[in-house]
C-alpha cells in the first residue's frame, strides 16, 4: 500500500517507539510540542475509550493540549486488525501533511507502528465464526492448543511467530484455515515505498530502572482504581480488546483462581516480560536510533536529523 499523492521531500513522520513504561508519551508531547503538529496512537491497547486506567491513555490534559488520533476512539466490542489501521492512518497523514510538515506517532505496538512505515501484506479480513472458535479454542485450551493447532497447519510461521502472543497465533490460524493456505506461504515481505520520510527513534532505560518504572506504574494504577475498572468489564471478558495484561490476571482473580496481591505481582511479571518482547522487536529494525527518555537530547537529535535530511532533499 501506498499512501496517495506524490513524494514530499520535507513530510516527516517521525516514529517515537519503545517498551511499556519507559516514557514514550511524555517523550512524544514535547517532541509534538516542539514541532507544533499532533500525535497519532500505535499502542492497539489505547484504541478502546473504556480501557484507561490499564493501558495508560494519554490524561485528559494532556488530550486537550495536543490533537491526538487512535486515542479512544472504539469500543470494546469493536473489530480492528493492523491492515485497517495501516490504512486509516495513511489516509489521515496525507491530510496531516497539508498542514504539518512533521508528525509524530507513537506506541509500543511494533506490528502496528510496521504496518505504517512498511505496509503490511494484503490478507483478508477476519472471518467472526473462525475467529469466534479459535477464541473458543483458547479459553478452553490456552496457549498450548493454539500452539499445538499452528505447529501443525503452519511449522515454519511456528518458529518465525512470538508463540506467546495469542493474538498473532490466532491471526494466523484464522488465516490459514480460512484460505486453506499456510499463513507464512501468504506474506511477501514486501516493503512498501511512502510518500513522506520516516524518522524512527526508540526509548529505552537501563534493565533495573525500566522494571522499576513498570512495578510503579503498576502499582499507580492499582491506586487508581484499576481493579474496579476491570471489574466492571468482567462480564465482557471473551472480548480480543480485554486480552491484555492488567485485566486477564484481575479476571483471574475474580473467577477465584489467584489472590488479589498475587493478581498485581502477575501484572507486574507479565508487563516485564511484554516490555522484553517490545526491546527485542525493536531492536531487529536497523532504522531506529535509540535514546534514553529525555525530550532535549532527543528533539536536538531530530532537529538535526531533519535539516540533514531536508538539505540532502533540496540538493538532489
Amino acid at each position: 500500500m501506498v499512501a496517495d499523492g506524490s513524494k514530499n521531500k520535507h513530510s516527516t513522520l517521525i516514529v517515537i517507539a519503545g517498551p511499556t513504561a519507559v516514557g514514550k508519551t511524555s517523550v512524544a508531547v514535547e517532541v509534538a510540542r516542539h514541532f507544533n503538529t499532533e500525535i497519532i496512537s500505535a499502542d492497539s491497547r489505547q484504541f478502546y475509550g473504556d480501557l484507561v486506567i490499564g493501558t495508560a491513555a494519554p490524561s485528559a490534559n494532556i488530550l486537550q493540549q495536543l490533537k491526538h488520533h487512535f486515542v479512544g476512539h472504539l469500543k470494546l466490542e469493536e473489530y480492528t486488525n493492523v491492515s485497517k489501521f495501516e490504512n486509516e492512518v495513511l489516509q489521515l497523514l496525507n491530510q496531516l501533511f497539508e498542514d504539518h510538515e512533521v508528525v509524530v506517532m507513537t506506541g509500543g505496538s511494533g506490528l502496528y507502528i510496521k504496518a505504517v512505515c512498511e505496509g503490511m501484506d494484503d490478507l483478508p479480513d477476519a472471518d467472526h465464526e473462525i475467529r469466534g472458535m479459535l477464541n473458543a479454542t483458547y479459553r478452553t485450551g490456552g496457549l498450548a492448543a493454539l500452539r499445538s493447532m499452528l505447529l501443525t497447519l503452519d511449522p515454519i510461521y511456528a518458529r518465525q511467530v512470538d508463540m506467546a502472543n495469542p493474538n498473532r497465533i490466532i491471526r494466523a490460524l484464522e488465516v490459514t484455515l480460512q484460505t486453506g493456505k499456510p499463513y507464512s506461504q501468504q506474506r511477501s515481505n514486501t516493503k512498501a515505498i511512502r510518500n513522506f520520510n520516516i524518522v524512527k527513534v526508540a526509548l529505552n532505560l537501563p534493565r533495573e530502572a525500566l522494571h522499576r518504572q513498570i512495578n510503579s506504574r503498576v502499582d499507580q494504577m492499582i491506586e487508581q482504581g484499576l481493579v474496579e475498572e476491570a471489574r466492571s468489564f468482567f462480564h465482557l471478558k471473551h472480548l480480543n480488546s480485554l486480552n491484555t495484561v492488567g485485566y486477564k490476571e484481575l479476571f483471574d482473580y475474580f473467577d477465584g483462581n489467584n489472590t488479589l496481591e498475587g493478581a498485581i505481582e502477575k501484572i507486574k511479571t507479565n508487563t516485564r516480560r511484554y516490555a522484553r518482547r517490545q526491546i527485542t522487536w525493536f531492536k531487529k529494525d536497523p532504522e531506529m536510533h535509540w535514546f534514553l527518555p529525555d525530550p532535549e537530547i532527543v528533539i536536538e537529535w531530530l532537529e538535526n536529523a531533519l535539516k540533514e535530511r531536508n538539505q540532502d532533499s533540496d540538493i538532489r
